[in-house]
C-alpha cells in the first residue's frame, strides 16, 4: 500500500485564483478577503495515485487536505480485515479534521482514483478563526453537514431495507456528484466496485449485487460497468425514503 507524503512544498498547478472548484455550480465562491487568505494558507498540492492511503488509522498527520479532483473513501477496518466505509469523498471535500486536531487518526482515507489535493498545515488551522471568521463558520457548517450525512448512513445500516439502502446510496452519491459538475444529465460514473457499496452499506457482496438487480428490474437505474444512469430520480428518492434538505451553495477551503 502506498502512502501520500507532503513533506516538501509542491509547485502549484492551481493557485487559489484559478481554483477549478470556483466555477462548479454547487460551490460558493470566495470573497476577495477570503481568496487572499486562502492564497496564504495553502501550502502546496499533492498527487495521490489510486490506492494510496492519504491518511492511515492510528497515525498522526501534519496536514489537512481539500480534494481538488478525484474520489476517495473514509473507512475503518477491524482486526480480521472487515471494512466499514464511513463516507465517500469527492472534489471540494475537506479531509483530516474528522479526527482529533492534535491526535492520531481514528480512520483511514484512501484514494479510489488518482487524486489531486490542496495541502494545508494542521498547526496553522487556528488562523482560520483568528484571521478569517467567515471561513471558520463555513468549516463549522461543513462539519454539521458531515454529521447529517453520517446520520443518514447510520439509518441505512440500522433500519433501511436492502432496496432502501442501495437506493439511498446511489441517489446520495449521484446528487453529490451532480452538484460538483461530475454528472451529465441522468448519467454518472461511479469509480468504485460493488464491494465498495457493500462495505458502505453493511451488506454482503452477493446481497448487494442482487439488490442492484432488483432496482434495475424496476426500471429506476441501469449501469454498464461503473457508468450509472438514473432513469427515474423521483421514484428512486421514494424508494430511499429521501428526506429533502435545504439546498445552498456549498463552501470549500
Amino acid at each position: 500500500m502506498a502512502y501520500a507524503k507532503a513533506d516538501a512544498p509542491v509547485a502549484l498547478q492551481y493557485p487559489c485564483e484559478r481554483c477549478p472548484l470556483r466555477d462548479r455550480p454547487g460551490f460558493r465562491d470566495f470573497s476577495e478577503d477570503e481568496l487572499a487568505f486562502m492564497s496564504r494558507f495553502k501550502r502546496g498540492e499533492l498527487v495521490a495515485a489510486a490506492g494510496t492511503l492519504i491518511f492511515e488509522e492510528g497515525t498522526e498527520g501534519a496536514h489537512l487536505y481539500t480534494i481538488l479532483s478525484g474520489w476517495g473513501i473514509r473507512h475503518k477496518q477491524l482486526s480480521d480485515g472487515r471494512r466499514q466505509i464511513l463516507n465517500f469523498v469527492l472534489p471540494g471535500d475537506f479531509i483530516g479534521l474528522q479526527a482529533s486536531l492534535g491526535g492520531a487518526m481514528d480512520h483511514s482515507v484512501e484514494a479510489l482514483t488518482d487524486v489531486l489535493l490542496c495541502v494545508f498545515e494542521r498547526d496553522r488551522f487556528t488562523e482560520l478563526f483568528d484571521v478569517c471568521p467567515s471561513l471558520a463558520f463555513d468549516l463549522t457548517w461543513l462539519s454539521a453537514l458531515e454529521h447529517r450525512l453520517l446520520d443518514g448512513n447510520l439509518l441505512s445500516v440500522g433500519r433501511r431495507t436492502a432496496v432502501e439502502r442501495v437506493a439511498y446510496l446511489i441517489l446520495l452519491l449521484y446528487r453529490r456528484a451532480r452538484a460538483r459538475g461530475l454528472a451529465e444529465d441522468d448519467r454518472v460514473v461511479f469509480p468504485f466496485t460493488q464491494q465498495h457499496m457493500a462495505d458502505a452499506l453493511g451488506m454482503s457482496l452477493v446481497h448487494t449485487n442482487k439488490t442492484l438487480a432488483r432496482l434495475r428490474d424496476r426500471g429506476v437505474v441501469s449501469w454498464t460497468r461503473n457508468r450509472f444512469r438514473i432513469h427515474d430520480e423521483e421514484r428512486l428518492a421514494a424508494l430511499a425514503e429521501w428526506e429533502p434538505a435545504e439546498e445552498r451553495p456549498r463552501p470549500f477551503l
